[in-house]
């Protein structure tokens, strides 16, 4: 497994392994608007995890997601910390909950 530093490593090292999609999080599903690709939970595996804390601004705090979908879509999530179950449904809470 890869080991990054920062966040933006982490992007970088993600996007040159060919994690190139930019996907944002929606209530049931991920979506990347530039190659209008949407994935619902049961599409997509998280292939990688890396988590970042900020040393001095809890701003700072996130987690990368390498996700990849059954399609062949490839891409990178990036999410702060405290993922809420109000905004997201059950199962992508599920999907998402930081287990490492």
């Amino acid at each position: 497994m890869f080991a990054y530093d920062t966040l933006t490593e982490a992007i970088n090292g993600l996007k040159q392994r060919g994690y190139t999609l930019d996907f944002n999080l929606g209530a049931d599903q991920i979506t990347c608007h530039a190659h209008s690709v949407s994935l619902r939970p049961d599409e997509f595996e998280i292939t990688e995890v890396h988590r970042f804390e900020g040393d001095s601004n809890p701003d700072d705090e996130a987690v990368v997601y390498a996700i990849e979908s059954k399609h062949g879509h490839r891409g990178v999530l990036v999410n702060g910390f405290g993922i809420s179950s109000d905004a997201l449904g059950e199962e992508m809470v599920s999907r998402l909950s930081f287990k490492h």
